[in-house]
């Protein structure tokens, strides 16, 4: 099988500092890409005309009003002509071998969901691996292998044009989640692809990371509709685990109600009961403490996780 062709897709809205060394990874590929797609999604600082001054007949920049990010990737893949669609978020990067390991694992296992990478999380305190599966080739079980690692992200995977015309877009309006929401759709039909090179730089320090203050998400999609009981477990686990992970998010920030919701929907969950745990009990506090207790959990979590113990 021939090389595909790849368009890379890259949201964007407020990156000013990461975008350049975004889209610099990409010019450095060993394998270049077809296209190189950006949708600035309404971006009130600097992004759009720094990408627009890097001197690249690769790229192409579209602007539209703010719509969230699964409306600007979904823009972009509609924007773009490539059979390969290489994820990458405006702040994250690529190592130069990127492309190149995606296109071999679709020429090698062809008929997969999705083409991803191992990847490194780059944090205040350095550069880490993150925890992932260590065979190359077709991963056994996304839904229960992604219980403890991370077979798929964003910016470390590629998706074939075909599997977007078949399963549909991100979840358009889904602040949240809208990754694992579109891994669920795909994984349900095809099989997934893993590679453990490490060539993905997943940034933790990166500005805008996400909203500060709650606003209630505009959407038809959620992880409560898209739960079916009488799916195999291993599928209904890792939906709990997203829905749940959301939940703690949203209770944080004041959406006391939609973390309610989730927290009875899945709260048969076996596997995560420690994240059903934390998400009552944050839901239960006044909303001021909610934020700065996550906070302060999470972080004392990453450094334990960091150091091995």
């Amino acid at each position: 099988m021939a090389s595909p062709t790849i368009s890379v897709i890259i949201p964007l809205y407020n990156k000013e500092r990461e975008i350049e060394g975004t889209i610099r990874s990409v010019l450095a590929q060993r394998l270049q890409p077809l296209e190189i797609v950006v949708v600035d999604d309404g971006s009130t600082d600097r992004s759009a005309a720094l990408v627009e001054a890097i001197p690249s007949p690769l790229i192409r920049l579209v602007r539209q009003p703010n719509a969230g990010e699964c409306a600007a990737r979904n823009r972009a893949i509609a924007e773009s002509r490539g059979e390969l669609l290489a994820l990458l978020d405006a702040d994250d990067e690529w190592e130069e071998g990127f492309l190149e390991e995606v296109a071999a694992l679709y020429r090698e296992f062809p008929g997969c969901g999705i083409y991803s990478t191992a990847f490194r999380v780059v944090s205040h305190d350095g550069i880490f691996p993150a925890p992932t599966p260590t065979r190359r080739g077709i991963v056994e079980n996304f839904f229960r292998d992604s219980a403890h690692r991370y077979v798929s992200i964003p910016s470390a995977s590629a998706i074939p044009r075909q599997v977007i015309d078949r399963v549909g877009g991100f979840p358009d309006g889904m602040k949240m989640g809208g990754d694992l929401y579109m891994w669920i759709k795909i994984a349900r039909r095809y099989p997934v692809c893993f590679s453990p090179q490490p060539l993905c730089r997943y940034s933790k320090v990166a500005s805008n990371r996400s909203a500060s203050t709650y606003t209630p998400e505009r959407t038809v999609y959620s992880f409560e509709e898209l739960y079916d009981p009488a799916a195999p477990d291993d599928e209904r686990e890792f939906i709990a685990r997203a829905a749940l992970g959301k939940a703690l998010v949203l209770s944080a920030k004041g959406g006391t109600e939609e973390a309610a919701r989730a927290i009875r929907t899945f709260s048969f969950t076996k596997v995560y009961r420690r994240t059903l745990w934390k998400a009552r009990v944050i839901n239960a506090l006044p909303v001021r403490w909610r934020g700065p207790l996550l906070d302060l959990y999470n972080a004392l979590a990453w450094r334990i996780a960091r150091k091995g113990l």
